[in-house]
């Protein structure tokens, strides 16, 4: 059975956490009631041992500086679905070849105290694409093991004090890379 069909399977199964883990940011009142639709790319590679590709923000972003992220964003006008402005995105940070992912499907979205409402689109890549970051946007790109960012013994939590209030999120440390937020909670 291909990646592709095993993730298949496992995706229509169902989720392994409860919605209320996966909406850690959900107990924040000022967030929107009308959340930002975005999407992001899980991209998982076709190999013995897959991996996911992530990226690095540049340090000088204004916003997420330096934090590890799926590629993605705002689902823009001109995005005909979800599926598509995470595809527009991945060409535009990573300038991955729609044509290179077999799209497997959705999973349930994230919803973030900046107010977005973020779709992960899970797809499965050929390994060892060209990629090339847009220097705007992506510092670096790598891949990490599937089997451990699915590992619940490499998740870990942490707290930290967000506008007078307590918040905890989810942080993996993959080589020298922190992932850490929304990103780790997805």
């Amino acid at each position: 059975m291909s990646l592709s069909a095993r993730l298949r399977d496992l995706l229509s199964a169902g989720h392994a956490q409860e919605m209320t883990l996966l909406e850690g940011d959900g107990h924040f009142h000022e967030r929107p009631a009308s959340p930002v639709d975005a999407a992001v790319l899980v991209a998982i590679t076709e190999r013995d041992r897959p991996g996911v590709i992530l990226t690095q923000r540049p340090e000088t972003m204004r916003k997420h500086a330096g934090q590890v992220a799926f590629p993605g964003g705002r689902v823009d006008p001109e995005d005909d679905d979800l599926v598509a402005a995470a595809l527009r995105e991945a060409r535009e940070e990573v300038a991955l070849p729609s044509a290179s992912v077999d799209i497997v499907g959705l999973t349930d979205p994230y919803r973030t105290i900046t107010g977005y409402k973020v779709t992960p689109v899970i797809g499965v890549v050929p390994p060892d694409l060209v990629l090339r970051a847009n220097e705007d946007e992506v510092a670096a790109i790598f891949e990490a093991p599937l089997d451990f960012l699915l590992d619940p013994a490499n998740h870990k939590t942490n707290t930290l004090d967000y506008n007078g209030r307590t918040r905890t999120y989810y942080e993996l440390f993959w080589d020298d890379r922190r992932i850490w937020g929304a990103t780790a909670a997805m």
